[in-house]
């Protein structure tokens, strides 16, 4: 029986959305039908969501982008988030993820979900921690039924994808605490989760009742983004036993949920060195079983803050040629503070560069459609068609406008090579 058969959700929104999707992707109904049936693509859409534009996930579809919102305890400005939502829409990400840890967040999250047509995540267990720490708990007394109804809710709101932590075990916990991580778990949510573990020596639920939260998300077609809690948050930490023993945790849970009509993501590192990135995308394809591979960068150098935009841009284009789906933008605000409005664009578009790099490694026809039409326009000095392929038009058009009635650039001028060369003869002997 097909996936879209156990999920009755899934196949509403499949039926009706399949024409623009297969067109806008360039794929034939039956390749989507396939790669659905597979679990090597996914698609997000929550019936519940109000005017979403359903998603696919995952090669051959276009390489998408998400981009991350949200307040924090130190910075709580929801009328700012909703800014940072239009100019994430306008820089052209694929999906928003809501991580907002501060103020009302069923207000900010309903807010987000009615100004993003596109498909919007969140990480439950965030709101699950607000709810303790105002509360003057500890994580630790967590009860799971707070964390299974907050995702209940969250799926009833209209949330498309939600990220959970579900690979994470007791073992990889302990694993990744006595291997003297050089920066431990980084993971909010993982480390939210492992010192509920620890604290009362108990398996997480995530893992432990995994049933109960498919029966939860299947009826809204919530799909799972698996969670690496153990992600390496330092190049020195990346492919320790606890990253791994999670990954084949992953693999296992996404391949019993795609049987019981769930679709899942798997969610990558993280920060590892240059030339650990294929090795690592191909390792977690693999054990993953090809599933839909989310990847925050990867970050290939630590000492970058401020640019790790451009950090996050290497790894990322790497990761594409090397089998990754969906990059999560990372900011130059990304371990300083929340990113404004133009961290929001400069994320957005670094992504996109990257996806745009992996995908002409990877021969795909749109990518290098485009780098042909903007050599003919470059050869052409034609200037309107540079900036309609052009990633980033505005930009272009910005860094032109004092010379923009010139037909060359301001940095050749007169001495234009190719206006230089256009008009010669070859003499032949």
């Amino acid at each position: 029986m097909a996936i879209w058969e156990k999920n009755k959700a899934l196949q509403e929104i499949l039926y009706a959305e399949l024409p623009r999707l297969a067109r806008e992707e360039g794929m034939e109904h039956e390749q989507v039908f396939a790669c659905l049936d597979s679990g090597t693509m996914v698609l997000l859409g929550n019936p519940a969501h109000p005017k979403l534009q359903a998603l696919l996930i995952g090669q051959p579809a276009r390489i998408k982008v998400n981009a991350n919102l949200g307040t924090s305890p130190l910075n709580n400005c929801p009328q700012t988030e909703m800014e940072k939502v239009a100019a994430a829409l306008a820089a052209g990400t694929d999906t928003i993820m809501d991580l907002s840890t501060a103020g009302d967040l069923d207000a900010i999250r309903k807010q987000m979900l009615e100004h993003c047509p596109l498909p919007v995540g969140t990480v439950p267990i965030y709101a699950v921690g607000k709810i303790l720490i105002d509360s003057e708990r500890d994580i630790a007394e967590m009860k799971e039924d707070e964390l299974f109804d907050e995702i209940d809710k969250q799926c009833r709101q209209g949330v498309d994808f939600i990220t959970v932590h579900c690979g994470l075990s007791k073992r990889g916990a302990e694993l990744a605490l006595e291997e003297k991580r050089v920066l431990g778990i980084v993971s909010r949510g993982g480390s939210m989760l492992a010192r509920w573990m620890v604290e009362n020596n108990k398996e997480n639920p995530l893992l432990s009742d995994f049933d109960r939260l498919l029966d939860i998300v299947k009826p809204y077609n919530v799909t799972l983004s698996l969670g690496d809690g153990l992600r390496p948050g330092a190049g020195a930490d990346a492919g320790d036993a606890a990253q791994w023993e999670e990954v084949i945790n992953l693999g296992q849970l996404a391949k019993y949920a795609h049987k019981r009509g769930v679709q899942c993501m798997i969610e990558g590192p993280g920060h590892m060195p240059l030339n650990l990135v294929q090795g690592q995308i191909e390792g977690i394809k693999r054990l993953t079983n090809h599933a839909p591979l989310y990847v925050l960068g990867p970050l290939v150098c630590d000492t970058t803050p401020g640019y790790d935009h451009i950090s996050g841009a290497i790894g990322g284009a790497i990761a594409v040629s090397s089998g990754a789906d969906f990059l999560c933008y990372l900011t130059p605000a990304e371990h300083l503070t929340l990113p404004d409005l133009e961290d929001v664009r400069a994320g957005v578009m670094a992504s996109r560069v990257a996806a745009q790099a992996g995908e002409i490694a990877l021969g795909r026809a749109r990518a290098l459609k485009k780098e042909a039409a903007m050599n003919r326009a470059r050869k052409n000095l034609d200037w309107e068609n540079m900036a309609k392929v052009a990633i980033d038009p505005e930009l272009l058009q910005k860094r032109r406008q004092t010379h923009k009635n010139e037909e060359v650039c301001a940095m050749c001028g007169k001495f234009c090579s190719v206006k230089m060369l256009r008009d010669v003869k070859v003499k032949k002997k």
